[in-house]
């Protein structure tokens, strides 16, 4: 409920944030990674275009996405791929099997020659192209940032430090608690390292 309450005040902070500040309303993360706040549908068109966002990732509960922002139906008109792993804000960290969802959503849309190995997805159907993903939550700080560090350490082997480093020299107003830092700790343990020494990347 609390989440609920909150989520129109903290959705028109960032806003004004991104006005008065250097905050920026979303960020490149690498050649196929965008990691930002909740996209608007004023701006479908130009992230479209401009950045070739070709899937989407939205951490958020539906009820975020009902006034402001596409959904899965809005953004099929356009053609583009989206995955929902809903994970209430402020309280919760998305669970480690929506991580993996998350990160083989992702795994889609990289140039053949950089997709991870032994990676199969269901949750697309139909031709993928390849291009970049958008993952967003609200302010593209926490939940969003928790998958993309997932995205990043299983790609390039980084631990989590070296995950979030990165993202931060990209996007410095990223914020990761406890349960953020514990869950990207989990998903190294189970994914990365048992990737990297199973291919000896």
């Amino acid at each position: 409920m609390f989440a609920r309450v909150t989520f129109y005040p903290t959705l028109f902070y960032n806003v004004f944030m991104e006005k008065v500040s250097s905050r920026r309303w979303y960020d490149r993360i690498d050649e196929n990674m965008i990691l930002g706040a909740l996209p608007f549908r004023a701006m479908t068109e130009d992230l479209i275009k401009n950045e070739n966002v070709k899937g989407v990732v939205s951490m958020n509960e539906d009820y975020e996405l009902w006034l402001f922002s596409n959904n899965r139906d809005r953004w099929s008109q356009y053609d583009v791929k989206f995955l929902q792993l809903a994970t209430t804000d402020i309280f919760e960290s998305p669970c480690q099997s929506k991580l993996w969802e998350g990160v083989k959503f992702i795994n889609q849309f990289l140039p053949q020659t950089r997709r991870l190995k032994n990676i199969v997805s269901s949750s697309c159907v139909g031709d993928i192209s390849e291009g970049t993903v958008y993952v967003h939550c609200k302010a593209g700080r926490t939940r969003s940032a928790t998958l993309v560090g997932c995205y990043l350490m299983l790609k390039n082997g980084w631990s989590p430090e070296q995950a979030v480093e990165h993202m931060r020299h990209c996007r410095p107003h990223i914020l990761l608690h406890n349960k953020q830092w514990e869950a990207l700790k989990i998903f190294h343990k189970e994914k990365v390292q048992t990737n990297f020494n199973n291919d000896g990347k």
